[in-house]
């Protein structure tokens, strides 16, 4: 026989047992000898003998494969759910398909489309930006298909959602700028449409009010792009329009608050000195550059896991959707670094 195509057929002939042995042997079933098991494994191996997918996946009713859709691969957050995706994934005998949208709601869509071709178990979510309308994700639950949300959750009743506490992680973040002495502080928001960018709002106004500082909406400024070059004209324009210079910058995420650190820099404004920043994600540069930039971070890893479990436990009919009352939320820390410290 050629390596690589060897059956359980091949091994039990091999061995002169029956093609049940060698599958529960293979199995770790209870009633085969240890003696049995060694010699079966210790066979396969050198045969290099792999399972079937296809008629384990019909006989079981399963392609023990999911499918993940995210945003983008080369945000540090996201790359770190992957890490986590996929860990619990395999060490629970499931292969993973991963698609990115670039933030476009139809190539979402046709995300769906290839997964679903792939005969996928279920999926795990992470929406675009562009994405409004829910419409076709509630189809595919309304179909039967297990979902898990992360991250950036839909506005779907009894959708199961895997989050962190993005307004707890604000407002510590704004907390800690008040404390230091700042009192004149913007956000730079992510857009409105995103459930994560309006939690964080809430908590930038919950620690103002907690701290009896009087709310100014202009003073929360609305970055999409998510990117430095964005913030750096977006914070550049507001310390020279406005009269009343503010004298913090708290980012949605780190992009936007690196960008606010490069315009202070433009204008010869010092950071902490002048103006304090933070930022939201603690990506891998926040502890590299001059100052440190402080940022609350987010626990992707266990995020990606936590939400394979669920899912998985979905696939397997485990729980049950409604046994999930409300979203799972993982909590963040704030990570304080120079960049906001006087």
């Amino acid at each position: 026989m050629k390596i690589g195509q060897a059956t359980i057929k091949d091994i039990a002939r091999e061995l002169n047992v029956s093609s049940s042995t060698v599958s529960r042997a293979l199995k770790d079933y209870p009633g085969i000898s240890d003696e049995t098991k060694r010699k079966v494994k210790e066979l396969a191996e050198k045969l290099n003998y792999r399972p079937n997918a296809i008629a384990l996946s019909l006989r079981k009713s399963r392609s023990f494969t999911i499918g993940v859709i995210i945003p983008e691969v080369v945000h540090f957050f996201f790359s770190t759910v992957i890490s986590g995706i996929e860990e619990e994934a395999n060490s629970r005998g499931y292969n993973v398909i991963l698609t990115q949208t670039n933030e476009k709601l139809d190539r979402e869509k046709s995300s769906i489309d290839t997964m679903l071709s792939n005969q996928i178990d279920g999926f795990l979510v992470s929406h675009s930006k562009e994405t409004e309308d829910f419409e076709h994700f509630s189809k595919l639950l309304d179909q039967g298909y297990p979902i898990v949300f992360f991250d950036r959750v839909p506005q779907i009743p009894h959708a199961v959602n895997v989050t962190v506490d993005d307004y707890k992680g604000s407002f510590d973040a704004v907390s800690h700028l008040i404390q230091q002495g700042y009192k004149r502080i913007v956000h730079l928001s992510g857009p409105k449409n995103l459930t994560i960018s309006t939690e964080r709002i809430r908590g930038y106004k919950d620690a103002l009010l907690a701290h009896g500082i009087e709310i100014n909406d202009a003073l929360i400024v609305e970055c999409p792009l998510g990117t430095d070059d964005e913030s750096r004209k977006t914070t550049r324009q507001l310390l020279e329009a406005m009269e009343e210079r503010p004298d913090a910058f708290f980012g949605n995420n780190d992009m936007a608050a690196v960008g606010a650190m490069l315009a202070c820099k433009d204008l010869g404004l010092r950071v902490p000195e002048d103006i304090g920043v933070v930022g939201f994600s603690n990506w891998q540069f926040c502890s590299m550059i001059d100052p440190g930039l402080s940022s609350v971070a987010q626990p992707g890893f266990q995020m990606g896991a936590k939400a394979t479990q669920l899912l998985l436990d979905l696939i397997e009919k485990k729980i049950n959707p409604e046994d999930i009352k409300e979203s799972i939320t993982l909590p963040t820390e704030l990570l304080i670094r120079k960049s906001s410290v006087r």
